[in-house]
């Protein structure tokens, strides 16, 4: 029998910051594959703040992993034995594979990728968190030509593709992101217009001389002081797009709401948060733009790749350090 090694769950760090020793591992003998399903050899791991969600066992979009399950990630392989005629050995697939080297599941869940330039590209501008950016900024922030877009997590692989789409769309583009070498990538390898250093700078003095006519769009992915000094800058008809709240993922209880949410009444702005669901039918259309985009250097995008199956846990740490700059992959 062959042998799959596999990092479990072995702890739940609700209301604290994430552990190693959140994380056991596991070897388990391969079982021998039912009718459909396919095995696959796991090549490269996605990502995601909300993965910590996943192991809370929290309401919402995440859901719950219990204690001892495989941890559960997106990731890209190989098929190395099918029972599913459509998927032979050898295809490039995506799937929800979980932490170990081997994932059997259906054939039907899985998507086959061809096995080009933008493979990887499938689990970041190419998959959820590109279409959180393009569906976020685009259906909800409704930006138009000429207005000042602001980004926060500028530096991460949905901000920094919500601030390239923004500039595609004929906007000028604000972003933060923490420390001087993130900041110097979203103006000069993501054109951006411009950024704030929320490690370093003065949030708000940054906002007031980059914004001087008020904020039309703000795309949010940390929440916190920063969404309450952007709340303060908001122009008239501001659309607030909220997609997530790293700052607050690692917090014992929840912090108080922003100060100053009552300017959304003084200004008749918006504050709309969104999933992806429901504009499934538009992926097809939306992958199009941004494959086009990418192809033509419109778009860029930074993947941030560790490696080695010993480093998975640290790995998804990096997250909520602030240690990854692009899209957090591993490759194995």
């Amino acid at each position: 029998m062959t042998t799959n090694r596999q990092w479990l769950v072995a702890a739940s760090p609700r209301g604290r910051a994430l552990e190693l020793t959140d994380f056991k591992y596991n070897e388990a003998e391969v079982e021998p594959l039912g009718k459909g399903e396919v095995r696959v050899k796991v090549e490269c791991l996605s990502f995601e703040p909300s993965q910590k969600g996943q192991i809370e066992v929290i309401a919402g979009y995440s859901s719950g992993t219990a204690i001892g399950d495989v941890m559960g990630a997106r990731g890209i392989g190989e098929v190395v034995e099918s029972n599913d005629p459509g998927l032979p050995v050898g295809k490039k697939v995506l799937g929800s594979f979980g932490w170990q080297e081997l994932a059997t599941l259906p054939g039907r869940s899985l998507q086959e990728l061809p096995n080009d330039q933008f493979l990887t590209a499938h689990l970041g501008p190419l998959g959820a968190q590109g279409l959180t950016a393009y569906f976020g900024l685009l259906r909800i922030g409704q930006p138009e030509p000429g207005d000042t877009v602001v980004v926060s997590g500028a530096a991460g692989a949905v901000g920094s593709v919500v601030g390239q789409i923004a500039r595609i769309n004929g906007c000028r583009v604000i972003g933060t992101a923490g420390g001087p070498d993130k900041c110097a990538a979203i103006v000069n390898e993501f054109g951006f217009d411009a950024a704030i250093d929320y490690k370093n700078d003065n949030v708000k003095a940054g906002l007031k001389e980059q914004c001087p006519n008020g904020v039309n769009v703000f795309f949010d992915n940390v929440g916190g002081p920063v969404l309450n000094d952007v709340l303060a800058r908001i122009a008239a008809h501001a659309r607030v797009v909220i997609c997530g709240g790293i700052s607050r993922y690692e917090q014992s209880s929840l912090p108080a709401g922003p100060a100053n949410y009552f300017n959304v009444v003084f200004r008749q702005a918006r504050i709309e948060g969104f999933l992806l669901s429901g504009y499934e039918r538009e992926y097809p259309v939306a992958l199009d733009r941004l494959k086009g985009w990418i192809a033509s250097g419109d778009l860029v995008y930074k993947e941030d790749i560790q490696e080695g199956f010993d480093n998975i846990p640290a790995t998804l740490k990096r997250l909520f350090t602030g240690a990854n700059f692009g899209k957090q992959l591993l490759k194995m």
